[in-house]
C-alpha cells in the first residue's frame, strides 16, 4: 500500500465481509480485523473470506498463527507453537483472544494457523498484489522477510529498501544531465534533445516502474491511488515530450528551449514550438523515489522500538534434564521447546528464558529492558522472574510458569501492536477525505486543463498546470499522519515501561481532569513492613520481636510475614544443629493455631534450653486478645496512638498479659510524592481511594501531598465503581490508577484506566494503559507521552490537509512547475514521518 486511498479501499472491502470490522494501518501495512457473529442468515466470517476481500482490492494477504479465534477453524494442537512468535521485519505478534495483532507482510497466500472455533479476531496482513505464478511458502514461514514484488513502493522491509535505493541511484545519475541540459540553454548543443530523451526514458520507465505497475493493478480493480496520480503525470509528461520530439518539431537540430518555472508565464503568447517535459518526468520520478526511500527508512526507525522489544527474549535455554541415573544435567535447547513446569538454569549474565519461579539460588535481576527501572531486583527461591530480564550475578534454577504467547513479553508485544493497528478519532476525518481524494484530484486536473484552454492560456500552459495538479496532490501524508506517530509513540512507551492499548486512549488523556489513586499497591508499596516495636513494662524490645516473630513465621497473613521477616533479620546466626535437627539458639513453636481475623497462638521454646523456658505466646488484634483472657490495659494507649497515625498495630502477649505492641505500616513508595506533584502540574486533581481506615488514608495522603478533602477511605471493593461514577456524575473526567482484582471494575468504569504492571492480569486487561514497572511515577509520564503523541498526530494531520489545500490551487493557477510540485509532494510525506520521529526523544 502506498497511500490513504489504499487504506480506505482495503478497509471498505474487509468491512463488507459479514461480521467483520477492520482497521487498516498504512505504516505497518496490516489489517486488524475483529470478528463477530454475523447473524443467523449470514455465513460465519472466515480467514479465506477476509483474504478474498483483500485480494479483490488488489492486494494479497496472509494470516500468521496466534491465539485469536476465527470461526470455522480447528483448535490449535497442544504443545509449542513452532510457527514463530512474530514476523521478523514487521515487528508484529500473534493475535490474542478477541483482538488481532499485526505481523509481517509477505507474498505467501493466506495461512490460517490453528485457533479455537468461535467469534474472535484474525490478523490479516496485506501489502502487495497477488501473482498466481509465485513460489508459495509453507505455513511455518515468517512473513515480512523476503518475497516482496516490486510493485509496492512503500512496504517497510529490507528488500523494499534495497530495490528503492537501486532505482533511486540510477534515476539520480541519469536525471542530473537531463535537468542541466533542459534548464540551462548554454549547455544545449546540437541534438541535445535526443540525448535528453535517451537519458530520460530509462528513468520514466524502469525507475518509475513501481508506480506504473501499482497504478495498473489498481485500475484493474476499478480503483485509484497516489500511484495513479504519479503514473498519469509521468506518462503524460513523457508522452507529450515524445510527441513534440517526433511530430511537433522539437526534434529539429539546433532547437533551443527557454524553460520557465511558472507555467502561467507562457500563457497567451500564441502558438509556439512545443516544449519538452522530459526533465519534468525524470525529476518528478527521482524526487518521489527519494521521498519514498526516506519515508521507508523513517518508518523502519519508527518501528525499531517494538522490534527491539520483541527481540529481547532469549534464543536458547539451559534445560535441566534428569538422566537415568537420577542426576540432573543441562541440555542447551531452543526456547520454543520449553514447557510449563520445566526447570532451566540461568547463569550470570544470561537472559531469563521465560516467565517462571526461582527454585534454587539467589541473584539480582536487571529488569530495565522491560520496565525501564535501572536498579536490579533481588530474587531468591519462591520469587517470580520475567522472561527477557538479565541475571546479573548468581546462578539460578527457575521453573517455567508461562511460555510462548502467555509470557509477559508476548503480552507487552500484543498490547503495543494492538495500539499501533488502531486509529485515533481524529484520523477518521482524514480517512473520509482519502476515500475520494484521488478521483477528486483527477477531476480537478481535467478541469484545470479545460479552464486554461477555454480562457486562451494555450495548450502547453494548460497541460503543464494539469500535470502539476496531478503530481503535487499527496494523500500519502494523510495516510501516514496517525500510524507513524502511533508507531513511534507506542514504541517509545514500551521502552519506558508504558503500554498504550489503543489510539483512542490518547484523546482521553487530554480530556481527564481527575485521577483516582488506589492507595495499597499504587501509592504505597502494597506490602506491610514493621516500623516500630513498643515494649511494655518488664519486657525488652528484642524479646517481644523474637517471640512474636517465632509464632508469626507459621502464619501466611501479610502482617505475619512482615513481623517474621523483621524477627529473622534480628535473630543471631545459629550455633549449629542439635541432635533433634533444630538449630541451636533458634525458637521451636508447637501447638500452633491461627484464628481467622483475630491472631495466632503457639507455644515457643528455645531449642535445647529446657522445658521451663516454654511460653504460650499470642499475637493479634487487641479485641481478640481480650477475648482470650489477656489483660490488654497496658497496650491500649500504644495501639490507639499507632492507629491514629494511620498505622496497623498488633499486640504480643504471654503469661496472661500484653507484653508489647508491634506497629506496621504499608510504606509509601519513594516516588509517589513526586508523581502526585507531576499529576497536579498536568492539570489533574489527585484523589486517594482506599479500603483502609481514614487514619491510615490521611497519613498516606499527607506524605504524598493530597488534600484531606480528596481522601475517600473505608471503601469496599464493590463500592469503588460507585465512587468513580459519583465523580463522573459531578462533571469530572476520571482517570483511575489501580493494581488489584478489586480495581478491575473501577478501571473499566473510569474514562481512563491505568494499571500497575505489578498488579493482577485482570486489572491489566481492564485498563487502558499499563505501567509495566509498577511505579506511580510512570503515571504522569504516561499521560505526558499520550498527550505528546496526540499533539504530533494533530500536527501531522494539519500539515497534510494544509499542504493539499494550499498546493493544489497554486498548481491549478499555473504557479508551480511540475518539478517543484514533485519535490513538494515527496517532502510532505517525509515531513510527516520526521515529525513523528521526534517522539523517540521523549523522556
Amino acid at each position: 500500500m502506498t497511500c490513504a486511498s489504499c487504506v480506505a479501499r482495503v478497509e471498505k472491502k474487509l468491512n463488507r465481509v459479514p461480521g467483520a470490522r477492520a482497521t487498516v494501518n498504512l505504516a505497518l501495512e496490516t489489517a486488524h480485523v475483529e470478528l463477530s457473529d454475523p447473524g443467523p442468515d449470514a455465513p460465519a466470517p472466515t480467514v479465506d473470506a477476509l483474504v478474498a476481500a483483500v485480494r479483490s482490492a488488489g492486494y494479497d494477504a496472509r494470516r500468521t498463527g496466534g491465539t485469536g479465534t476465527v470461526p470455522g477453524e480447528a483448535p490449535a494442537a497442544d504443545g509449542h507453537d513452532d510457527a514463530g512468535t512474530h514476523a521478523g521485519t514487521h515487528a508484529g505478534t500473534h493475535a490474542d483472544a478477541g483482538h488481532a495483532a499485526p505481523a509481517g507482510t509477505a507474498q505467501a497466500p493466506a495461512v490460517a494457523q490453528g485457533a479455537p472455533a468461535g467469534p474472535g479476531a484474525a490478523p490479516v496482513h496485506h501489502g502487495r498484489h497477488p501473482d498466481p505464478g509465485e513460489h508459495r511458502r509453507g505455513p511455518h514461514d515468517h512473513g515480512g522477510i523476503d518475497g516482496f514484488s516490486e510493485d509496492d513502493t512503500s512496504a517497510p522491509v529490507d528488500a523494499r529498501g534495497t530495490d528503492l535505493r537501486r532505482r533511486l541511484r540510477v534515476a539520480a545519475v541519469l536525471t542530473v544531465p537531463v535537468l542541466v541540459l533542459s534548464m540551462v540553454p548554454a549547455t544545449q548543443f546540437t541534438g541535445w534533445q535526443w540525448v535528453v530523451a535517451a537519458l530520460a526514458l530509462p528513468v520514466v520507465t524502469w525507475a518509475a516502474w513501481p508506480f506504473h505497475k501499482a497504478a495498473a493493478r489498481a485500475a484493474r480493480h476499478r480503483a485509484s491511488t497516489m500511484d495513479t496520480l504519479v503514473s498519469i503525470g509521468v506518462v503524460a509528461a513523457s508522452a507529450w515530450s515524445l510527441w513534440a520530439l517526433l511530430l511537433g518539431g522539437a526534434g529539429e537540430l539546433g532547437m533551443r528551449m527557454q524553460p520557465t518555472l511558472l507555467p502561467a508565464a507562457s500563457a497567451g503568447h500564441g502558438p509556439a514550438m512545443p516544449e519538452l517535459y522530459f526533465e519534468v518526468a525524470a525529476v518528478v520520478t527521482t524526487f518521489l523515489l527519494a521521498g519514498r526511500y526516506a519515508e521507508h527508512r523513517s518508518r523502519r526507525r519508527a518501528g525499531d522500538a517494538l522490534r527491539s522489544l520483541l527481540d529481547l527474549g532469549a534464543k536458547d535455554v539451559a534445560l535441566l534434564v534428569t538422566g537415568p541415573d537420577g542426576r540432573r544435567r543441562e541440555e542447551r535447547v531452543p526456547v520454543a521447546r520449553l514447557a510449563v513446569g520445566d526447570l532451566f538454569a540461568v547463569r550470570p549474565g544470561e537472559k531469563v528464558a521465560t516467565d517462571g519461579v526461582v527454585v534454587e539460588g539467589t541473584s539480582a535481576v536487571d529488569t530495565s529492558l522491560l520496565t525501564g527501572e535501572p536498579v536490579p531486583v533481588d530474587v531468591g527461591p519462591g520469587d517470580e522472574v520475567t522472561g527477557a530480564t538479565v541475571n546479573t550475578s548468581g546462578h539460578l534454577v527457575v521453573r517455567a510458569a508461562r511460555v510462548g504467547e502467555q509470557t509477559r513479553l508476548a503480552q507487552i508485544g500484543r498490547l503495543v501492536a494492538r495500539a499501533q493497528t488502531g486509529k485515533a478519532p481524529v484520523q477518521r476525518l482524514a480517512d473520509r477525505v482519502s476515500a475520494v481524494f484521488v478521483p477528486v484530484v483527477i477531476v480537478i486536473a481535467l478541469g484545470t486543463f479545460a479552464v486554461w484552454l477555454a480562457t486562451g492560456g494555450g495548450l502547453q500552459a494548460a497541460f503543464t498546470a494539469a500535470v502539476a495538479v496531478l503530481i503535487i496532490a499527496c494523500p500519502c501524508a494523510l495516510g501516514l499522519a496517525t500510524p507513524t506517530a502511533l508507531l513511534v509513540g507506542t514504541g517509545r512507551g514500551a521502552q519506558l515501561g508504558i503500554l498504550i492499548k489503543g489510539p483512542e486512549i490518547l484523546e482521553e488523556t487530554r480530556a481527564v481532569d481527575t485521577v483516582v489513586l488506589d492507595k495499597t499497591g499504587t501509592v504505597t508499596a502494597g506490602r506491610m513492613g514493621l516500623v516500630d516495636v513498643v515494649p511494655l513494662t518488664g519486657t525488652e524490645r528484642d524479646e517481644v520481636l523474637r517471640l512474636a516473630g517465632a509464632v508469626e513465621a507459621r502464619a501466611e497473613h501479610p502482617i505475619a510475614r512482615a513481623v517474621a521477616e523483621a524477627a529473622e533479620a534480628l535473630a543471631p546466626v545459629p550455633a549449629g544443629v542439635g541432635a533433634d535437627g533444630v538449630a541451636i539458639g533458634s525458637d521451636e513453636v508447637r501447638e500452633f493455631h491461627a484464628a481467622a481475623g483475630g491472631g495466632v497462638v503457639g507455644v515457643v521454646r528455645a531449642a535445647h534450653a529446657g522445658v521451663g523456658l516454654a511460653r504460650r505466646v499470642l499475637v493479634g488484634r487487641l479485641g481478640w486478645l481480650g477475648e482470650q483472657g489477656v489483660d490488654t490495659t497496658a497496650a491500649a494507649e500504644a495501639v490507639a496512638a499507632a492507629e491514629a497515625d494511620g498505622a496497623t498495630a498488633v499486640v504480643a502477649a504471654w503469661d496472661g498479659a500484653a507484653r508489647g505492641v508491634l506497629v506496621l505500616r504499608d510504606p509509601v513508595r519513594p516516588t509517589s510524592a513526586d508523581a502526585v506533584r507531576e499529576l497536579r502540574a498536568l492539570g489533574l486533581r489527585p484523589v486517594l481511594l482506599t479500603g483502609d481506615n481514614r487514619g491510615a488514608a490521611l497519613a498516606a495522603a499527607r506524605e504524598v501531598g493530597i488534600a484531606e478533602d480528596d481522601v475517600i477511605a473505608q471503601v469496599l471493593p464493590d463500592q469503588k465503581v460507585a465512587v468513580v461514577e459519583r465523580l463522573q456524575a459531578g462533571g469530572a473526567r476520571v482517570a483511575m490508577v489501580g493494581d488489584g482484582v478489586n480495581d478491575a471494575a473501577a478501571l473499566a468504569t473510569a474514562d481512563l484506566g491505568l494499571a500497575m504492571g505489578t498488579g493482577t492480569d485482570v486489572a491489566i486487561e481492564a485498563a487502558d494503559l499499563t505501567l509495566v514497572r509498577g511505579d506511580l511515577a510512570a503515571a504522569p509520564q504516561a499521560v505526558r507521552l499520550s498527550r505528546r503523541t496526540l499533539r504530533v498526530i494533530r500536527q501531522n494531520l494539519f500539515w497534510a490537509f494544509a499542504y493539499n489545500v494550499a498546493a493544489i490551487p497554486l498548481a491549478a493557477l499555473g504557479l508551480l512547475n511540475p518539478m517543484i510540485a514533485g519535490a513538494a509532494m515527496a517532502f510532505s510525506s517525509v515531513l510527516v514521518v520526521a515529525n513523528s520521529l521526534r517522539l523517540r526523544r521523549f523522556a
